[in-house]
């Protein structure tokens, strides 16, 4: 510091701190969590908080397969900021992570795998892939969730296909099915037929593509024909010289082969429009509504007659007609046929719709009420099966659109033809386009009156999300909608890695599936593994002393080889883990995944915890949207705008990405690049050097030496407020889930109020005030309490760092080996910081003003630094009064300038400075009055001179 050459930097009281400035994150954090596992960490906490009250996060299960993306990043940070936030909150938050064992993406990948070898392989074979596949995908997401900081018991995780978690998955299947809810029926199910298996909502994924809109006239029968002659819709003559249709629309032409009726509303109106098309007439039956749109889309503008009459849909119910190419009814009911429908709009078509109750929900209930069969004339693998006729058989549905729409052209009934953009359900896992298809399926009852409680699962599910906190508030309502319009809950899949539903059939082809058989499966499974099903007979499974219901014997009874849905089984994981397993009460305080979960395993928990304890299984669910690149696009490999997670692991350390993930609004869709997670590190470094600054000037202060808040220096007052004001805004950020507005109180606590205000203006006490001097101690107090409680707030997210801090400080206020084993700071209850909070805004106004003056000195050259200024401040008498209150030698501090002269009386506060001429003292660089005042010591300020001969 001397300009001299004498040399004073030896005199000063230099910060020193093992706290490296350096993080080296990359490196450190893996030594750090093989200490935290010799030590137990995780075991010492639970042991820690025994007897306390639980909070429990129930962890919904991701699959086990592949390595983990960085959506896994958020949702995983996410739940391990919760639990860690209310274990050092003093609550008994265990964490046990699951994994989703079984189902078609573990399937399909092994089959995939094994190429023409799983051709002709049994179903156990099958299995025992599958299960090798997930139990090695379990072994490395374990790892590399806990290279993240997570913590928890992944020791011991749950997995799906453990024997104790499939035995609680039947023990509430067995519940479903005393109540009556379960049910086996032939009814249109999405299909995928890639994959050959039933998939329910939440297996479904909706993309944009483009299909056939058609506009088909179906012809109508004699009988037809002389009816609406008799409505007066239809004249004589036209009866005689056009050919008289009903006119439908459909964009799934490939479902006119399973035609059996056409579906009008009873109260709308209908009428003709006559026409010629390729020299032939036609007398077409629409909704009047729908006359204009149906006339553009066949390019008749100008060459048609409408009927001046009109007639309801009522009254063309039971009129006759014949199928466009299919000659005989394949079926053994009534068919070809209009019925009446009220779901029938006219939003679009014709107002008459084609009516396949094997190939849709709508389709299918107007099929029970007119008792005409399910008829689905398609195969497992998509092709249709000989009942169609002959041209089309053995085709793949998905390949005949345009096959079916050139053989309707030929034959005259293809009244117009285009392409319509529309949403469209494709497989979660093959990614091709599903179709409804009619098979028989095992099915959970939404609308069935549950025995004793005289509501549906439906009613019960509307009911309970009232009682639920959804966050953010749009869950509800989301969730709501799609409780409002989900059809019957598809259980079953046609598939081998899965938990096998547990019925079995007779000789006769009845199924037994009641409450005791079930729980008599779910008891043999619980010993045996779901294998035993595949191994074992019926007799083996269900005990010789089991009792068969009247019309069952051993002899001839067979197992069913469906398997369960998997978010069934993911659905039971309240019951399997929190309730059976752990013994926790049921609801748990939070359900926290990705926004996709209300279709998935939110909703699909809470059915079958309202259907077997009429209650929801949590309290709070909480959702966080998905990643993006930086111009909003859906990230993916495919892209090229995929981000990796390993690589962002190695490349910037855990905690880099943890501060990432908390400094985000995660209820929006998340952008995420490699360049974004890169610029936390700025924000990282203000906090690592904020803590190290502070370490380094409290390595020689004993908390036994605190200086009383009353005694404290004025800055010192203000700084400490600062922190209790931090303390209460983030213990709030943190109770409301808002982890983005922890990130952003603490960033900006350690960018404003530490670095450019406080731990810059200490510079000159802490370096050159005597050692043990009140003015240091009361400084140190304040440093002490800070960093003590600015370590512990970032413990949840800087897992690695605080720990390094913590282990760094030579006093804690908590003797714990971790700070993971400490609990978070409380407001000093002493101290009211809002009550000068408008004081100190003032005060800070007033130095902004000082500080922008001196900003213009310095571009002048006029000055080099703020120490060489002298300021004189022209106040009004408020503002005076303000400042003395402070202290002007104290104000100067904050300025960091050698001179304040205040002068009062003034209408407004203004603030002039210049140059020093006081001469600058060679230890501590402030030029002050008393520099070169004792001969003995020219060159240095009375403070110094007094601080060096204490040292002598």
């Amino acid at each position: 510091m001397s300009e001299s050459g004498k040399g004073y930097s030896h005199t000063l009281n230099l910060p020193s701190t093992s706290f490296a400035m350096k993080a080296n994150l990359v490196e450190r954090e893996p030594l750090m969590q093989r200490q935290w596992a010799q030590m137990d960490l995780y075991g010492r906490i639970r042991t820690a908080r025994r007897g306390r009250p639980l909070y429990i996060l129930h962890d919904g299960p991701p699959y086990a397969n592949g390595n983990i993306h960085m959506g896994h990043v958020i949702n995983k940070v996410l739940k391990d900021l919760v639990v860690r936030y209310k274990t050092m909150t003093g609550f008994d938050a265990p964490y046990i992570p699951g994994w989703d064992c079984h189902g078609l993406p573990i399937e399909a990948k092994v089959v995939s795998d094994l190429g023409p070898k799983a051709v002709g392989m049994d179903r156990l074979t099958i299995r025992r892939h599958c299960k090798e596949y997930a139990a090695k995908y379990v072994r490395l997401q374990g790892q590399q969730f806990q290279r993240l900081g997570i913590m928890g018991q992944f020791d011991r995780p749950y997995l799906t296909f453990d024997p104790q978690y499939e035995a609680g998955i039947l023990e509430v299947f067995a519940e479903l099915v005393g109540k009556g809810l379960v049910y086996k029926q032939l009814k249109p199910v999405h299909w995928s037929v890639e994959c050959q298996t039933a998939l329910a909502e939440a297996e479904l994924e909706y993309r944009d593509i483009t299909s056939p809109s058609i506009y088909v006239n179906m012809p109508l029968t004699a009988e037809g024909i002389a009816k609406l002659v008799d409505l007066g819709l239809v004249t004589a003559e036209q009866a005689g010289s056009c050919q008289v249709c009903l006119l439908i629309w459909t964009t799934t032409p490939w479902t006119l082969a399973a035609n059996l009726a056409v579906a009008v509303h009873p109260d709308l109106d209908y009428t003709a429009i006559e026409y010629k098309k390729a020299a032939r007439r036609y007398l077409s039956i629409v909704a009047s509504q729908r006359v204009g749109p149906t006339i553009a889309a066949g390019g008749l503008e100008g060459n048609f007659k409408q009927s001046t009459r009109t007639i309801k849909g009522r009254d063309l119910e039971g009129l006759r007609y014949t199928h466009p190419f299919v000659s005989k009814n394949p079926t053994e009911k009534d068919a070809y046929k209009v019925i009446l429908a009220d779901y029938v709009t006219t939003e679009d078509g014709t107002g008459l719709v084609h009516i396949a109750p094997g190939h849709g929900q709508e389709d299918y209930a107007s099929g029970i009420q007119y008792d005409l069969a399910i008829y689905s004339p398609v195969r497992d693998d998509g092709t249709y099966d000989q009942t169609v006729p002959e041209w089309l058989a053995g085709r793949s549905v998905l390949e005949v659109d345009e096959i079916v729409c050139q053989h309707l052209d030929r034959n005259g009934w293809l009244f117009a033809k285009a392409q319509i953009l529309h949403s469209y359900p494709h497989c979660w896992r093959s990614k091709g386009p599903v179709i409804f298809r009619a098979t028989e399926q095992w099915f959970l009852s939404v609308d069935r009156e549950i025995p004793g409680i005289g509501k549906s699962l439906r009613q019960l599910a509307l009911e309970a999300i009232a009682q639920v906190e959804w966050i953010p508030a749009w869950g509800r309502k989301r969730i709501e909608g799609m409780l409002q319009s989900r059809p019957d809950w598809c259980l079953s899949r046609q598939r081998s890695w899965g938990l096998p539903i547990p019925a079995f059939v007779n000789k006769d082809g009845r199924p037994l599936l009641t409450r005791d058989s079930v729980l008599a499966v779910a008891a043999y499974i619980r010993r045996h593994g779901s294998d035993s099903w595949f191994t074992d007979s019926p007799r083996q499974i269900l005990g010789d002393e089991f009792r068969l219901p009247y019309g069952f014997e051993w002899e001839g009874l067979k197992k069913e080889l469906n398997i369960f849905d998997v978010w069934f089984e993911a659905g039971c994981s309240w019951y399997s883990v929190c309730s059976r397993q752990e013994g926790w009460p049921i609801p748990v305080d939070l359900y926290l995944e990705g926004s996709d979960q209300h279709r998935g395993w939110f909703q699909l928990s809470l059915l079958p915890a309202l259907g077997v304890l009429a209650r929801p299984p949590f309290k709070v669910v909480l959702t966080h949207g998905f990643t993006v690149d930086d111009q909003g696009i859906k990230q993916s490999k495919s892209l090229g705008n995929y981000v990796d997670a390993q690589q962002e692991v190695a490349r910037f350390g855990a905690d880099i990405l943890r501060l990432w993930v908390s400094s985000v609004d995660y209820q929006d869709d998340i952008r995420c690049t490699h360049q974004i997670i890169g610029r936390t590190q700025d924000a990282y470094r203000k906090i690592r050097n904020t803590i190290r600054y502070l370490l380094g000037n409290t390595s020689d202060f004993d908390p036994k030496d605190a200086v009383p808040y009353e005694r404290m220096y004025p800055v010192d007052r203000w700084a400490y407020q600062q922190l209790q004001k931090l303390i209460c805004e983030v213990q709030q950020a943190y109770n409301d889930f808002a982890f983005h507005r922890v990130f952003s109180q603490i960033y900006n606590f350690c960018s404003v109020q530490m670095s450019s205000i406080y731990m810059d203006v200490l510079k000159d006490r802490m370096y050159c005030d005597p050692k043990a001097s009140l003015s240091r101690r009361s400084a140190q107090t304040v440093m002490y309490q800070t960093l003590d409680c600015l370590v512990r707030m970032l413990a949840p997210i800087l897992v690695h760092t605080a720990e390094e801090a913590w282990s760094a400080m030579p006093f804690r206020s908590q003797q714990t080996d971790s700070v993971h084993l400490a609990t978070m700071p409380v407001a000093d209850p002493a101290v009211d910081w809002q009550k000068d909070q408008a004081l100190y805004d003032r005060l800070m106004g007033i130095r902004d003003m000082v500080l922008g003056v001196l900003e213009g000195l310095r571009q002048d050259k006029r000055i080099a630094s703020n120490q060489q200024a002298a300021v004189t401040i022209r106040a009004t008498d408020e503002d005076a009064q303000l400042i003395e209150w402070f202290g002007i030698k104290d104000f100067a501090a904050l300025c960091i300038v050698s001179e304040v002269f205040l002068e009062k009386g003034h209408p407004q506060t203004t603030v002039v400075a210049d140059k020093s001429r006081n001469q600058k003292c060679q230890r501590c660089w402030n030029y002050w009055p008393s520099v070169g005042k004792d001969p003995s010591h020219p060159d240095l300020c009375h403070r110094c001179i007094e601080v060096i001969k204490q040292m002598a």
